[in-house]
């Protein structure tokens, strides 16, 4: 069964606040759910880019910069890989995920198969 990468892109000045209360027992709940039907692999949330370094390779120099990273409001704040039968299947556990945050939350997920091999 393939497997799907969700990068969780958060406005960073939102999740300085942290999730609410209910919003961390809903995840858990879905966690969970995800969890025993098998099809979630590893989750977790990131650090604040003020803790992040970019290491960038272009024009053969290396170049290393430590956060905050100004110029991006929306940032990956998390992760999700999920084994699932299809990308439908994965796509409808994203739904469901999102759909469990507060309406004052802005949450985009990118959902992408892992290449094997």
């Amino acid at each position: 069964m393939p497997r799907y990468l969700s990068l969780i892109r958060v406005d960073e000045s939102d999740a300085a606040k942290g999730p609410s209360p209910e919003l961390m027992q809903r995840m858990g709940e879905l966690i969970e759910e995800m969890t025993k039907a098998g099809v979630l692999l590893d989750t977790a949330g990131l650090a604040p880019t003020a803790q992040g370094t970019r290491v960038q390779w272009s024009g053969g120099q290396l170049s290393v910069t430590d956060g905050p990273f100004t110029e991006a409001k929306e940032v990956v704040g998390g992760y999700a890989i999920s084994q699932c039968k299809d990308k439908a299947e994965a796509i409808e556990w994203t739904k469901r995920f999102l759909k469990i945050h507060e309406e004052h939350w802005t949450v985009t997920c990118e959902v992408r198969e892992i290449m094997e091999g």
